[in-house]
């Protein structure tokens, strides 16, 4: 849907484990601290780029009558690295290929069997 124009920002889930680990370690009380990778991907190029990783040959098509929503979503990431040290390490383009990969593994895996009970 929409034109592919709006952007959005991705974090590698474990970057995001990571980060989640040194807020609880290094501070106390509950102020927000955003974690995010503090760099942003148009919704056509982050399709692109997952077609390039996962082999889709195909087509990818784009509505622009239909709405794009927000046009951008990207964190102030300066709070997490002025009081955690803490940033995203991991390039959008090495976790998509993690992510296909950890997907491709468990999907072609057969499915465990389900124990009942008698």
């Amino acid at each position: 849907m929409g034109s592919g124009n709006a952007t959005r920002e991705f974090l590698y889930v474990e970057d995001a484990a990571k980060g989640s680990c040194a807020r609880f370690e290094r501070l106390e009380g509950s102020d927000p601290i955003n974690l995010g990778a503090g760099r942003e991907i148009s919704i056509r190029e982050l399709a692109s780029t997952i077609a390039k990783h996962s082999g889709f040959r195909g087509r990818l098509a784009w509505d622009p009558t239909k709405p794009d929503g927000q046009p951008r979503r990207c964190l102030d990431t300066s709070k997490a690295e002025s009081l955690l040290g803490w940033r995203a390490r991991t390039p959008l383009d090495l976790g998509l290929e993690r992510t296909i990969a950890w997907y491709r593994e468990r999907r072609l895996q057969p499915a465990t069997p389900k124990v009942g009970r008698a």
